[in-house]
């Protein structure tokens, strides 16, 4: 009996036990959870981060946004060309209140604030925050007046949180001052709603030694989607009034065009955005193809993240078997595409991303080739160039190329990467694609040379 009552007792024992260390262990979990709710707020919640750069309605016009856990009724940046030597010039903005759509309804304050009608080709520095907290001093170069110079940029989509191998390399090459700009092409953090929003915040942080120097321009892609693409939307400050999700801007001799692939497949969400972003593509894309306006910016570039046409056999609309909705419009009705849209008003070059690999096209319209010459393909090619730069690096990894290429593929590589683009000229432009596998090794370049824009009907 003795040993049977100790028996009992040492269970007993080790379930109090048991029961012990899983209420410390759920307790640990709600004090992790609620960290951002107990520690101090003059050193947490008041101060900046998450601070990104993008232009405004002009090169000139610098929009800063950063991010608060509480609300600090001030939204400021202080600035100059030497911050430490010449007077600061401070400028207020606004801010509004975000809270996430998951469980815990997380919130954060977004602070905007556009400094407006700086000096061209000028560098200047800069620190964002309130009277209860400021940001590091961080710096960036604003671009040249007109359009007689040549804009550098870095493009590519499908970068996370994790496994963000390109992310490094980037770093690098934006600390060197190599770019006027980065363009990402939808697809960002994996996803930025995930655990309540917290990816989306290690995200914003990830980045700021890129997008706290450079302006980075951004489209949506259908890892945003969640919660109408709120996190997305609050993020993110793009110039025009499009909620971000479709804009434009003028950079040198290009017309930059960014729209929005996704809303032709969340209409759960409603037809109004994609009736309204199709109205402003006709209208944007018409003013930049008049002659005067071909004379001074001649190169039109598009991005948004799904492709018209693809290398793999994953995508349910994008192997040739089916029209894909972006190119042909809505399943049956056809209505909204922008093949023929883009075709009508010579867009020049297509950035999508969404698949994890890079793919240069042939120059192609309605599963055509349109080679500008069999020896010259890319000299007065007669139809858009499209380029799918998909491999920035996430946790999906990387994607095959199917078994049998199709005939439109001109060149491809599955190496985590990204694309750079410089814009020469009115005639001229140059891409490279660079392999973060191969350390930086440029793996594809080409010319585009085009002495004549506009329509190719």
């Amino acid at each position: 009996m003795v040993n049977l009552t100790l028996l009992f007792l040492t269970l007993a024992l080790c379930v109090a036990s048991t029961v012990q260390r899983q209420l410390k262990l759920e307790e640990d979990i709600n004090v992790h959870q609620n960290l951002e709710q107990q520690q101090d707020p003059s050193i947490v919640h008041y101060q900046p981060e998450q601070v990104h750069l993008a232009f405004g309605d002009s090169l000139q016009d610098i929009v800063v946004t950063w991010s608060t856990r509480s609300s600090t009724n001030q939204s400021l940046v202080n600035f100059a060309q030497d911050y430490v030597h010449d007077p600061l010039k401070s400028v207020s903005g606004s801010w509004q209140f975000f809270q996430d759509g998951g469980k815990q309804a997380r919130t954060q304050y977004i602070h905007k604030v556009t400094l407006p009608s700086l000096k061209p080709d000028t560098h200047y520095e800069y620190s964002c925050g309130s009277d209860m907290g400021w940001s590091a001093i961080y710096s960036f170069k604003t671009p040249p007046a007109g359009e007689n110079w040549s804009p550098s940029l870095a493009i590519y989509g499908d970068m996370g949180n994790e496994n963000a191998q390109s992310l490094a390399r980037l770093q690098q090459d934006s600390q060197l001052g190599m770019y006027d700009a980065i363009i990402h092409v939808g697809d960002f953090a994996y996803d930025m709603d995930s655990n309540d929003a917290r990816v989306g915040d290690e995200f914003m942080r990830q980045i700021e030694t890129l997008a706290a120097y450079v302006p980075y321009m951004v489209c949506p892609g259908n890892h945003e989607e969640k919660y109408n693409f709120s996190n997305y939307r609050a993020r993110f400050n793009m110039p025009g009034d499009g909620d971000s999700l479709w804009y434009s801007f003028n950079m040198g001799p290009v017309h930059f065009v960014s729209f929005s692939t996704e809303v032709y497949y969340f209409i759960n969400y409603g037809m109004k955005l994609l009736t309204k972003q199709f109205e402003w593509l006709e209208r944007d894309l018409a003013e930049a193809n008049l002659p005067e306006n071909r004379a001074k910016r001649p190169w039109i570039i598009t991005y948004g993240h799904r492709p018209m046409y693809c290398s793999d056999d994953k995508e349910y609309d994008c192997d040739g078997k089916l029209e894909t909705y972006i190119r042909k419009g809505l399943p049956t009705l056809q209505w909204f595409g922008l093949e023929d849209l883009f075709y009508k008003h010579g867009v020049d070059i297509e950035f999508f991303a969404h698949e994890h690999f890079y793919t240069r096209l042939w120059p192609i319209y309605d599963f055509k080739v349109y080679n500008g010459s069999a020896e010259a393909p890319y000299t007065n090619p007669k139809a858009p160039i499209q380029i799918i730069t998909g491999s920035a690096g996430c946790k999906e990894n990387r994607e095959p190329f199917s078994n049998v290429l199709p005939f439109w593929n001109a060149f491809h590589s599955n190496d985590y990467g990204y694309t750079r683009l410089k814009a020469h000229n009115a005639t001229h432009l140059h891409f490279e694609q660079v392999s973060d596998d191969k350390d930086g090794q440029i793996v594809d370049s080409f010319w585009v040379i085009k002495e004549k824009h506009g329509s190719y009907n």
